[in-house]
């Protein structure tokens, strides 16, 4: 399907692969930011990720590679790869090539880190180092909150548009079926974006029963952010608690691989848990009743925005910013 948006993959820090995904010595080809790429773990336990093709013969290094040591060998003539893209052997050469020695870099390695359970990579189309870091989320290391539960898809879509959803306020009630418009505090700092959200939740007593008069309530907040375009993350609390992080991965310039990491709290209570799931059923109907609107629509770089609209202009000034071309300055003022 068409990029209508015109815009390239942005840069940012991205999930290639959740943690568990990807044992010691396990070798597999990626797919993307329309590259194929090659992810491994080491003998050692890290996690390495470089651009796919051998220099030597251009054999994909995902398909038949295999683990040496730190290194990943080739599967056609088993030259040995290090983690920062040094050749660092060619078994059956008496000399090394001059373009390949002395640690020079013969292929691409992308900067990669683990945390919160997943395996982020640097994406940047210059490729140059980081210039911010994957924010640390502690409910996804600590023994006080559950094992993840996670949904994953894959759909047509510019990321750009994806994000937009989390400030289009009128279409949670018209696509989502919300009582009313949710209306937060949002603020910008740099590289993140934070919102804070208000509403009203039935009372959970004590005992885990929850009210069904329909008289008992209590305020229930949500706090949701986004660090670059690429990582997100949401905190339900008052009520109840659940943790959310979201992971979007551009494919191409028009296809996001997204994925929900869940968790709550061990020591919720039978009607805290009944409404923390019935929260996470809720949170993923709703991208697949997003994804058919998602992959037909057009990207209008100059929209007509009514008041009620949410801040959608603020969003589109703050994400330009991840465009390195400076794509995401052609959109005018909204109408």
């Amino acid at each position: 399907m068409e990029n209508t948006a015109k815009l390239p993959i942005p840069f940012g820090w991205y999930c290639v692969s959740l943690s568990r995904d990807l044992q010691p010595g396990e070798v597999k080809p990626l797919h993307y930011f329309d590259k194929e790429m090659v992810i491994f773990r080491t003998d050692a336990g890290e996690a390495k990720v470089l651009d796919a093709y051998c220099p030597h013969l251009g054999a994909h290094l995902g398909y038949g590679g295999k683990v040496a040591g730190e290194n990943i060998a080739c599967p056609f003539h088993a030259w040995e790869f290090s983690g920062e893209g040094t050749c660092e052997l060619v078994p059956y050469a008496k000399n090394m090539p001059p373009k390949v020695a002395n640690g020079k870099q013969c292929i691409y390695a992308y900067p990669t880190v683990e945390k919160n359970q997943a395996i982020w990579v640097w994406y940047h189309p210059e490729q140059i180092a980081p210039l911010f870091e994957v924010e640390d989320l502690p409910e996804l290391h600590s023994n006080d909150w559950t094992e993840i539960s996670t949904y994953e898809w894959t759909f047509h879509s510019h990321i750009q548009e994806t994000a937009e959803n989390g400030c289009d306020a009128a279409h949670f009630m018209y696509v989502h079926g919300s009582q009313d418009v949710p209306k937060g505090e949002v603020r910008h700092e740099g590289f993140q974006r934070h919102a804070h959200f208000v509403s009203q939740a039935p009372e959970i007593f004590e005992d885990g029963s929850i009210d069904t008069t329909g008289t008992r309530f209590r305020e229930s907040y949500l706090d949701t952010s986004s660090n670059g375009p690429g990582q997100t993350w949401q905190r339900f609390s008052g009520v109840f608690e659940t943790f959310m992080m979201g992971t979007v991965t551009p494919l191409d310039d028009n296809t996001v691989h997204l994925r929900f990491v869940f968790t709550q709290p061990k020591d919720l209570n039978a009607g805290q848990d009944l409404m923390s799931q019935a929260v996470i059923q809720n949170v993923a109907s709703q991208v697949e009743q997003d994804m058919p609107i998602w992959e037909h629509k057009v990207y209008r770089p100059q929209p007509v925005l009514c008041d009620g609209d949410g801040p959608i202009s603020q969003f589109r000034k703050w994400f330009s910013q991840f465009y390195a071309d400076g794509s995401g300055t052609k959109d005018s003022k909204a109408a």
